[in-house]
């Protein structure tokens, strides 16, 4: 391996709970139902339109009513985002080894593109990642492998030489569209069964683990 890309809501950062606070009190303040922080782990991964459409399936996708709790909810994750997320054990020491081994690194992520970029400065201020994509409009969310192909164009690297790391079956799905072999991270939102079904090629318990992939 000599780069890898890594997925971030459940990969790098556990922010489930700045996500489910922000959706939750938008949902409210339009009379809609909210609902327990860890079914938002079922919610996320697959861009802003399909968690609103998850967290209130009564409302019309064209609807002003929908458009206007999509808006809200990214404007109020922007000023929560940093208020309860943090990088999960072991993160700041599996980067600063990879580092350490001149690996380079890359995050693809369906949150927006800005929220992306924000709490990746936030968080990892001090490492080098050769690209951070998020959502942007006009470019398909993950399973797309757009976003993928892009980074490995950046990489300017072989399919062969670079790793795959996420937490969802967007993530795997996302990996094999764009010829990549994935490792499931096993400390995410999702359980072994859905990356394994999904076309996990290796799998690591810790971010740690993943270092038994880099040689």
């Amino acid at each position: 391996m000599k780069a890898i890309i890594f997925d971030l809501d459940g990969t790098l950062l556990n922010t489930i709970d700045d996500i489910a606070d922000s959706l939750n009190g938008v949902l409210d303040s339009h009379g809609l139902p909210t609902h327990p922080v860890d079914a938002y782990k079922l919610f996320i991964g697959d861009g802003v339109t399909n968690l609103v459409m998850r967290v209130a399936p009564g409302l019309d996708v064209a609807g002003a009513v929908f458009q206007q709790i999509a808006q809200e909810y990214s404007d109020e994750y922007l000023r929560r985002q940093a208020d309860k997320t943090a990088p999960y054990d072991g993160v700041h020491e599996l980067l600063a080894a990879l580092a350490a081994l001149g690996i380079k690194m890359a995050v693809l992520s369906n949150k927006p593109h800005d929220a992306t970029l924000k709490v990746m400065a936030h968080y990892f201020p001090d490492t080098s990642f050769t690209a951070i994509i998020g959502q942007r409009p006009g470019h398909p969310v993950k399973p797309d492998p757009g976003g993928a192909i892009e980074i490995l164009e950046i990489l300017g690297l072989p399919r062969e030489d670079v790793l795959y790391l996420g937490d969802t079956a967007t993530d795997m799905q996302t990996a094999a569209a764009a010829g990549l072999q994935a490792i499931g991270a096993l400390w995410g939102f999702r359980d072994k069964a859905e990356l394994a079904s999904n076309g996990a090629a290796y799998f690591a318990e810790t971010p740690m683990d993943v270092l038994q992939y880099a040689y």
